[in-house]
């Protein structure tokens, strides 16, 4: 049986003070290949801290985190990085996107430090914006498309790596109700074809989509009914 994608065991995250703050408390969580997982939280109450963590943005005080079986606490800052570009993709409430260039020209940066030229690159970018529906807005720039569209340039932009997970942060927050549906409804397309998700949101309308839900207040981590 392989490894869990993420596995993270009695994990805490200390900010200095004074007085110390426990941002983290003693979090313990395993999403498995395939897992489509929310976690729901209000303002403060650890959901960053935690995404940080995931993402490798930041190192537990306490406790370990396990991403596909290697454990991240003794990884030096450039092998962690190298880990997070490998295994993760990252999905933003804010595009990210680069006004002058076009969708695919900013779906291949994200592989500008892997091998290969620039024509696979573009290749497997190509494929990436084919496989969100966006195989017909190639050579467009960000500032003609719509919000919606943003965003799944945006998430073309993480799968073009083949991540082991996708972390995505409140995805939706800058969309309207039926936008945010369609960016939902791609999310589920994704699951379906086997991709490993954790979504981190405020929206209880984000967090029914998923399979498991978690919640997070004061920096516990419980895991509760869908």
């Amino acid at each position: 049986m392989s490894a869990p994608v993420v596995e993270l065991d009695q994990a805490s995250r200390v900010f200095a003070g004074p007085p110390p703050v426990m941002a983290l408390d003693r979090a313990s969580l395993v999403i498995n290949e395939g897992d489509y997982v929310a976690i729901v939280g209000p303002s403060g109450s650890g959901k960053s801290t935690l995404l940080h963590l995931l993402g490798l943005l930041d190192q537990a005080t306490d406790g370990a985190y396990r991403l596909d079986g290697i454990d991240t606490r003794d990884l030096n800052e450039r092998d962690r990085a190298g880990l997070r570009a490998n295994k993760i993709g990252f999905v933003f409430q804010a595009f990210h996107l680069l006004g002058h260039r076009t969708t695919v020209e900013n779906v291949m940066l994200a592989e500008i430090y892997r091998p290969g030229g620039s024509r696979e690159r573009r290749h497997r970018a190509e494929a990436a914006l084919i496989r969100v529906g966006l195989g017909h807005r190639l050579d467009t720039y960000p500032t003609t498309l719509s919000g919606g569209e943003r965003q799944r340039v945006a998430v073309a932009r993480a799968l073009v790596g083949e991540p082991s997970l996708l972390l995505a942060d409140e995805p939706t927050g800058n969309l309207d109700s039926v936008t945010s549906a369609q960016i939902l409804d791609l999310f589920d397309e994704l699951h379906r074809a086997g991709l490993t998700l954790a979504v981190i949101t405020h929206d209880d309308d984000v967090s029914t989509r998923a399979r498991r839900r978690l919640g997070i207040h004061d920096g516990r981590l419980t895991e509760g009914p869908r």
